[in-house]
């Protein structure tokens, strides 16, 4: 019982942590509004898809992941 607490304590604080820095990068960078993400604007529904962001984040995480496999050999 004690392992699943010490997990969820960990799980929460990454959680946390994630959010901040998602949180912080979207007040100083243009993540989430690049060209190539598709927003649709009506009177009463906004509908956001961030596709170039999405593809954005999953090539500097694969690469960033490539180096840390790399390292740790």
């Amino acid at each position: 019982m004690v392992a699943l607490a010490k997990f969820l304590i960990f799980i929460g604080i990454v959680l946390l942590v994630t959010g901040t820095v998602l949180y912080l990068l979207g007040r100083f960078t243009p993540l989430g509004r690049l060209p190539g993400d598709i927003v649709i604007k009506r009177e009463r529904f906004v509908f956001y898809f961030p596709i170039m962001t999405s593809l954005l984040l999953s090539l500097v995480l694969t690469f960033l992941f490539f180096v840390i496999s790399r390292i740790g050999r």
